[in-house]
């Protein structure tokens, strides 16, 4: 049976096509994992997740994947968050994000928060996260047209301000008055192509492409009475 990835803004706007040897499903929620290990999925892969319509994907769903023998990989959004706090129970992380959180280098899961449109228009981001906004800086921050002094301002205002209303446009705005300023900046940024959260999403996709049977964690894992009622509720049999 074909792996199965969930995932959503962290893809948009990249290619998936080639990747049909994978099941790319919408962002985990509560209770879809457990769905996908009901119908015998051996290689789940958790890139993107609801957090703000419904209750965010359990801990402890994967650790009952992990426990029936399925490999669960992680990156990019609510992957790289739960991997960080699962590794230690078998789950596999990859990437950049990844990285920095099972480091103790990043501790916030705002940090990956993200609002998006519908599935229909493939999932656009509709701000920015702290994530892709430090990533960008780091990599534009030695350029003539940005530099530290401008970096550090970009950083501290983007920080403050409410995630939903946190776009390059908007933040640009709060830190420069000169529009051609503001304009060069965003041409810069476009031509890196890609931000951390797709480069993370993509490694993903490429890990499970090219690896035809991962091998599952061995575990000790107890199911809890919540765990039960949320199986039931889920009308599934595991």
């Amino acid at each position: 049976m074909r792996p199965v990835v969930f995932a959503g803004p962290s893809l948009h706007g990249s290619q998936t096509r080639e990747f049909n040897s994978i099941d790319i499903r919408p962002p985990a929620n509560c209770g879809d994992v457990l769905k996908a290990v009901a119908e015998g999925r051996k290689t789940i892969g958790i890139i993107d997740g609801g957090f703000e319509q419904g209750p965010a994907v359990w801990h402890k769903e994967i650790l009952e994947a992990l426990d029936r023998g399925c490999a669960v990989f992680g990156a990019s959004s609510m992957g790289a968050l739960r991997a960080a706090e699962l590794q230690r129970f078998g789950m596999i992380g990859l990437g950049q994000v990844f990285t920095e959180y099972a480091s103790g280098q990043r501790v916030s899961d705002a940090d990956v928060a993200v609002i998006h449109g519908p599935r229909e228009l493939g999932y656009p981001p509709l701000n920015l996260s702290i994530v892709e906004m430090e990533d960008v800086v780091t990599r534009l921050r030695t350029t003539p047209a940005f530099g530290s002094e401008i970096a550090e301002l970009v950083i501290n205002t983007g920080r403050s301000m409410y995630f939903k209303k946190r776009t390059w446009e908007s933040l640009l705005l709060r830190v420069l008055d000169n529009a051609d300023q503001r304009a060069s900046i965003q041409s810069q940024i476009a031509a890196l192509g890609h931000a951390v959260k797709t480069r993370d999403a993509m490694l993903l996709l490429d890990t499970l492409a090219s690896t035809s049977s991962p091998v599952p964690p061995t575990i000790s894992y107890e199911r809890t009475t919540f765990m039960s009622a949320l199986i039931k509720k889920l009308d599934i049999s595991l």
